[in-house]
């Protein structure tokens, strides 16, 4: 059960409180006073809202009931109804972290402090489980929105000179929305109003007096009386009017720093949901950004893959044109030799196995003697392709063993990647051609050789008569 023992007296109606509640199987209830401290702390399982009410009532009037979460539960709003108070609620949930370091630096740091009804006071050990610390923690969020208010409230009152006691009426008022200025000339109003009976009596006490030799009173002579009460009455007129004109710039800086003080709330607030909104965009354009390297990343490699494709596509169609050449005979593969030295003829040999009755494309004659020559013609081709002029030695070579150079401008060659093929009519005509050519030059040869020889014999002959 709750403990209603506490403030139970009369005076305690008039004090104003702040409630923190956590609903729930195990309900929470934290008290603290206008001025912060806390004067209780409680939780109760499966309690009834009429024992929750009368335990909140025996502390004072509640002015604020306070929740730790965005949305005010149905509890809390049903007990700031029966209660007749405010409710107030945090911008977002309260979590776990900052509720217990709250608690923490309220109790601790903040020096706050228990007071019992016998009057002691004893340091804080609290909450004593969740329950409570959520009820304290909301009760602390609900006193500190009210906090600079309240003691501005307290120094203004010590300055005017208002009773403590009523202290607490002042900042009810202001709590529920009433500027301060107002709500402290209402508070001195009352005074003045509840201290009319009692204003001749004191006037006159106040009054100069005089005694006499059997010590009793009386009051000054008439002409001096009247003169003092004179001046008594100018100065009060000035004073009034003094505080009059005090009032009311008071009241206009009040109202002043109330709408500033609002504007400073308002702007907090849209600065916190901004820098929220901020850090989730960024978040946002960080994972969009990511997402859009993927997506380059994946478009450039399905670029690639397409040309690729495409490549080999072109390939593949020139594979089969030549393929189906071959297999109508009507061409011959061409072996590619990618230089005229003896290891691209070694590379070119291991890579398309180029043997005999093979032919073969230099894709450049430079460099090549006879010893490179004697290579391909001890492989056996059939006949050397050639792209431009092959050394002398080297051409002496192949003509020695028969083997058909033909220029590669003179026969029509079908390329695919790194192998080609030549149609065989164009290549039987060219090395018929070819041998033709080499055989007209061997009988040019022999026959000025002949003649030649002719020649010789002849002279010799002529050297042979004149002699005799």
């Amino acid at each position: 059960m709750l403990d209603t023992s506490e403030y139970s007296g009369s005076s305690k109606s008039q004090r104003g409180i702040i409630v923190g509640l956590d609903p729930g199987m195990t309900v929470g209830v934290a008290i603290l006073d206008l001025s912060g401290e806390i004067l209780s702390v409680n939780s109760c399982k499966e309690v009834s809202r009429a024992e929750i009410t009368k335990h909140i009532i025996s502390f004072g009037k509640t002015v604020l009931v306070a929740t730790d979460v965005h949305q005010a539960p149905k509890m809390v709003k049903k007990m700031a109804a029966a209660l007749n108070s405010k409710i107030y609620a945090p911008y977002r949930d309260l979590a776990v972290s900052a509720k217990t370091g709250m608690v923490d630096d309220y109790i601790h740091y903040d020096n706050r402090f228990l007071v019992h009804r016998s009057g002691d006071v004893e340091p804080v050990s609290l909450p004593r489980n969740a329950h409570e610390r959520d009820a304290l923690a909301a009760a602390i969020q609900g006193y500190k929105k009210y906090q600079k208010k309240l003691e501005q409230i307290e120094r203004r009152a010590l300055d005017l000179d208002i009773p403590q006691s009523m202290v607490d009426g002042v900042k009810i008022m202001v709590i529920n929305e009433v500027p301060i200025t107002k709500a402290l000339n209402a508070i001195i109003e009352k005074i003045k109003h509840d201290s009319i009976p009692t204003t001749a009596t004191n006037e006159k006490e106040s009054y100069p007096k005089k005694r006499d030799s059997n010590g009793i009173s009386s009051i000054s002579s008439s002409k001096n009386g009247s003169e003092i009460i004179y001046g008594l009455k100018n100065k009060l007129k000035s004073q009034q009017k003094q505080i009059r004109n005090l009032q009311n710039k008071n009241s206009i800086m009040d109202n002043d720093l109330q709408k500033y003080q609002n504007e400073i709330s308002q702007l907090e607030h849209k600065l916190e949901r901004l820098q929220y909104e901020y850090s989730q965009n960024i978040l946002h354009q960080k994972e969009i950004a990511t997402k859009k390297a993927i997506i380059r990343g994946l478009q450039e490699k399905y670029n690639y893959e397409k040309g690729l494709r495409q490549e080999l596509e072109d390939q593949l169609k020139s594979i089969k044109r030549i393929r189906a050449m071959e297999l109508s005979r009507e061409a011959s593969p061409v072996k590619i030799v990618e230089s005229f030295s003896k290891d691209a003829i070694r590379e070119a040999t291991g890579s398309w196995n180029i043997k005999r009755g093979d032919v073969v494309l230099l894709k450049s004659s430079e460099g090549g003697g006879s010893q490179t020559a004697a290579l391909l013609v001890g492989l056996g081709v059939k006949a050397v392709l050639t792209t431009d002029k092959m050394s002398h030695q080297a051409k002496e070579e192949f003509e020695k063993h028969m083997v058909p150079l033909i220029e590669l401008d003179r026969v029509d060659l079908e390329m695919a990647d790194d192998f080609a093929v030549i149609r065989s009519q164009d290549l039987e005509r060219e090395i018929a051609q070819w041998k033709q050519n080499q055989e007209e030059r061997k009988k040019k040869e022999e026959k000025n050789k002949l003649l030649k020889i002719m020649d010789d014999y002849r002279a010799q002959r002529k050297r042979s008569t004149n002699n005799y």
